[in-house]
């Protein structure tokens, strides 16, 4: 009990102290219980000022998780000059019944099929010197602002239609993209995330899955002053950097030549290792990709099985 308490002695920042007192004596019964966890069974596994109408009490106090999430990370966890990452991810929580707040179908990727259950939207903080995910924020989602939604609602064309551009087409810029509902939610909680955090830190790339592995998804991020970290498309359609010289005449090339992912170049390979069989070889390079507004820097994790001469490689943006 006395260890929980120095513990969360940090939370009085942010926490009433009854609240605290409250909070402290859940968690003394989470670690101690056995079985499902209930307000019923906290209350019987609590100690002296654990009550069933305590527990209900605290349940119904408004708290600012993901600030209490951050005084804990900021005071015992990180250590001043260490760099930290902000990454994020959908959880599907399988669940039955009618009466929970958000109950819907969502697809999960653990099962490759829609289940019932509830959705959220995790945003953590990632140690980059050890190597540890911290969880800050966990936001319910609604089933249209989920990342598979946002791929079906994408237009799909209706049929073939003449070869080239419409006529009276202009030129977009793919800097100035209109959000999705998805996009906008990860941009709204992410802000939150940088506003409390931006006083003793500054994040600067967020990671993501191959969901942000688009222009859209680049910009959002982007207009929060972060990098973006994600997978593209096994085959991705990336161009390196033209390299010749200008012809005097019309706009400069853009383009050179095609990025062959069975024949990088050796001047890109970074690491080469071998595990079991397995070689491994890291390439990073810049390539530009027709869909995206910038210049990429880009990650190839080519494996290679040495005894099957099998190939599988990886793209990270």
């Amino acid at each position: 009990m006395t260890d929980i308490m120095l513990v969360f002695a940090c939370l009085n920042q942010s926490l009433h102290p009854t609240a605290l007192r409250q909070l402290t004596v859940v968690a003394q019964a989470l670690l101690a219980m056995t079985g499902r966890v209930t307000m019923l069974g906290l209350s019987r596994w609590a100690g002296k000022g654990g009550s069933y109408r305590t527990i209900q009490r605290f349940f119904n106090t408004t708290v600012t998780w993901s600030v209490l999430q951050w005084l804990l990370i900021r005071t015992h966890l990180w250590e001043s000059g260490e760099t930290l990452v902000a990454a994020g991810d959908d959880v599907i929580v399988t669940k039955s019944g009618k009466c929970t707040h958000g109950l819907d179908r969502f697809f999960c990727s653990l099962y490759s099929r829609v289940v019932p259950g509830v959705g959220f939207l995790s945003l953590s903080l990632i140690s980059v010197k050890r190597r540890v995910s911290y969880p800050v924020m966990l936001e319910p989602l609604e089933p249209r602002q989920t990342a598979r939604a946002q791929v079906e609602l994408e237009p799909t064309s209706q049929g073939k239609g003449k070869p080239g551009r419409r006529q009276g087409s202009k030129n977009r810029n793919r800097r100035d993209v209109e959000l999705s509902p998805y996009l906008q939610f990860v941009q709204q909680h992410l802000k939150q995330l940088i506003d409390f955090i931006d006083p003793y830190m500054k994040l600067d790339y967020f990671v993501f899955d191959g969901a942000f592995g688009n222009n859209d998804a680049v910009q959002m991020v982007r207009q929060l002053g972060l990098h973006l970290i994600s997978k593209l498309r096994h085959d991705s359609a990336l161009y390196l950097p033209y390299q010749g010289r200008y012809s005097g005449r019309g706009p400069r090339k853009k383009y050179g030549d095609k990025l062959n992912y069975q024949n990088i170049p050796g001047t890109y390979l970074k690491t080469s290792s071998t595990d079991k069989d397995i070689e491994t070889k890291i390439y990073q390079l810049k390539a530009w990709h027709k869909k995206f507004a910038d210049l990429l820097n880009v990650v190839v994790i080519v494996k290679t099985n040495l005894q099957t001469h099998k190939v599988a490689h990886d793209v990270v943006q």
